[in-house]
């Protein structure tokens, strides 16, 4: 029997990843499923934990090659996307699928997985909150986090199409939201 998948989406900034990290420590059987981008890694990011990084020729060669469940250019020349091979190494393990994706990318995973998946859309309390986020990340120069805050302002539009929406004003409260809804989930 195949695992459940649990479907993480948020805007850059909003703590998606954060609390991804939160749900792998509580013993729920999860594992997370590592995208394929062609960005460059980050400070301490390495290929095979974070992310596949490829580049932008091989990426495109496995769409072709359909080896993609979704993927989506997420910003100019940026792809990312899910590898059929990595839901295969999971579900070859007995567990079930974490994923930390973009919007679009949790709409077309629900989409493909149906009633096997559970998506939640991670929402910042405000754009001005989520702008202030991201200047603190420090990854982004101003005019990327001009280019993030547009964008979020696009995805939080399509929040409605997920499954849930839990808004991440306290960390702590939305991690314990998100495990509730991730628990019941995959205990029914």
């Amino acid at each position: 029997m195949k695992g459940k998948l649990v479907i993480i989406s948020a805007p850059s900034g909003a703590g998606k990843t954060t609390i991804v990290t939160h749900l792998l420590e509580k013993g729920l059987n999860l594992e997370f499923s590592i995208s394929a981008t062609t960005r460059s890694p980050r400070n301490s990011e390495k290929n095979g934990r974070e992310y596949y990084f490829i580049s932008v020729p091989e990426f495109i060669k496995r769409v072709k090659n359909n080896e993609f469940v979704e993927w989506e250019e997420v910003y100019k020349d940026f792809y990312y996307g899910t590898l059929r091979s990595e839901i295969d190494r999971i579900w070859a393990k007995r567990k079930h699928i974490l994923f930390d994706v973009d919007v679009k990318g949790g709409i077309n995973l629900k989409k493909t997985f149906g009633h096997k998946a559970i998506s939640i859309f991670i929402m910042p309390p405000s754009i001005k909150e989520l702008e202030k986020r991201l200047r603190l990340r420090g990854t982004d120069d101003a005019a990327g986090i001009r280019v993030r805050v547009v964008k979020a302002k696009s995805e939080m539009k399509l929040a409605d199409q997920f499954d849930s929406i839990v808004i991440n004003k306290r960390l702590e409260l939305a991690e314990n939201e998100v495990y509730r809804l991730v628990h019941d989930f995959i205990t029914r």
